[in-house]
């Protein structure tokens, strides 16, 4: 079981992914932009971060770069449907896994506990 914070700015996305981590045994803390995935930083330490990259507010890279700054050793995962954004989330967090949009709830899900488990 990991603790999970995701920000997807996608309602319905974002509640997918929370009711599948969570039915994988996961403990998940949803928000709907970057900024309120900042915020709540609070509530961790965090096992991951699973974040999209483009959203209102701070953008998934920021969210990653600030996830890293207060919570060393947190796992970064990013979902994107643009691959030249893919491209830089990649050199700003070469250790961070990139999954590109569309991707089926079952890979993300697999790619989770992979990442958790490592």
């Amino acid at each position: 079981m990991a603790h999970i914070l995701l920000a997807e700015d996608d309602d319905s996305l974002r509640g997918f992914l929370a009711r599948a981590l969570d039915k994988a045994g996961h403990i998940v803390i949803a928000c709907e932009n970057g900024d309120d995935a900042i915020d709540a930083l609070d509530k961790g330490p965090f096992d991951l971060l699973l974040t999209d990259i483009v959203m209102p507010g701070a953008d998934g890279i920021e969210v990653a770069r600030v996830a890293a700054q207060r919570q060393p050793g947190v796992k970064i995962m990013f979902i994107t449907g643009f691959a030249a954004v893919a491209l830089s989330a990649a050199q700003a967090a070469p250790d961070a896994k990139v999954l590109s949009k569309p991707v089926h709830l079952k890979d993300i899900v697999a790619e989770v506990d992979r990442m958790v488990a490592a």
